[in-house]
């Protein structure tokens, strides 16, 4: 469990704090969305997290392990975070050298450094890319290579602050279904911050921020049966959400549960079949 209390944290030239007494527990091998407006703190939760910053007040543990200067290898071991930007991550001259880089400065040996390299772009399908050029490729290839730097270190945890927000719809799609693939093969924990639905329909488990507190958590499937709330929040439902809305304003006697795009599939053909 990501186990984060009472945190709190205040930019040095801001008046106003970005977060204030944020208490959460995000469930590990799961993925959780961070969904909320501009301004509400959701890239600064995950620069927290992450130990890019230090917080001005509470704690966050991994585990057992406390987010703190102290523990900031061992914290780069467990945790990746892909930007929005993939340009701002690359560094190398081809897709393998920049994967390579990443484990040059976690001191991976060199034996082992190829059959890394290897796997993680054969997970993220771009293995036939390892000699291009980075400034080659699409922005959806660019965000798995960033993807594949990351995996190669093998964290338990992988962050994305925006990292679909950039991609086309093509883009946006193949990413997402990775990610779920990586957690059903690896066990791994997603934690997404997004302004976009369909990350949060995909989602286990969904966190709120709005002006840097907590407006609502909890399982998605739970907060999606309270669409108002939502709405009073100014966040857009999923696609598949407001088709359920919008049958039960249409007389249609849907199940109480949220249904996800391929549950309601299968509700629908057994209401055509029955």
């Amino acid at each position: 469990m990501i186990d984060i209390q009472h945190l709190s944290f205040k930019y040095p030239d801001r008046t106003q704090a970005a977060l204030s007494d944020v208490t959460l527990q995000l469930p590990m091998k799961k993925w959780t969305a961070v969904i909320g407006h501009n301004g509400s703190g959701k890239s600064t939760l995950a620069r927290l997290i992450d130990g890019l910053l230090i917080p001005s007040s509470g704690t966050i543990k991994i585990d057992e392990l406390l987010v703190d200067e102290k523990n900031l290898q061992q914290l780069r071991q467990q945790i990746g975070l892909v930007f929005q930007n993939p340009d701002n991550q690359f560094v190398g001259t081809t897709v393998a050298d920049d994967v390579a880089f990443g484990l040059e400065n976690h001191q991976i040996p060199h034996d082992q450094m190829q059959a890394r390299i290897d796997e993680s772009l054969k997970a993220v399908g771009m293995q036939e890319f390892a000699d291009s050029e980075p400034a080659m490729l699409s922005g959806g290839q660019k965000q798995r290579v960033a993807l594949a730097g990351i995996l190669a270190i093998g964290p338990r945890v992988i962050i994305l602050d925006e990292a679909t927000s950039m991609l086309d719809p093509k883009g946006r799609h193949d990413l997402l279904n990775l990610l779920k693939k990586l957690i059903a093969e690896r066990d791994m924990t997603v934690i997404s911050i997004t302004h976009d639905p369909v990350e949060l329909s995909l989602s286990d488990y969904t966190v709120v921020l709005n002006h840097g507190k907590v407006a609502m958590q909890g399982k998605t499937t739970t907060l999606l049966q309270d669409p108002a709330r939502l709405a009073d929040l100014h966040l857009a439902l999923p696609f598949d959400q407001q088709l359920q809305l919008l049958l039960k304003k249409r007389g249609i006697n849907l199940p109480a549960q949220y249904l996800d795009s391929e549950r309601m599939v299968e509700w629908l053909c057994q209401q055509l079949n029955s």
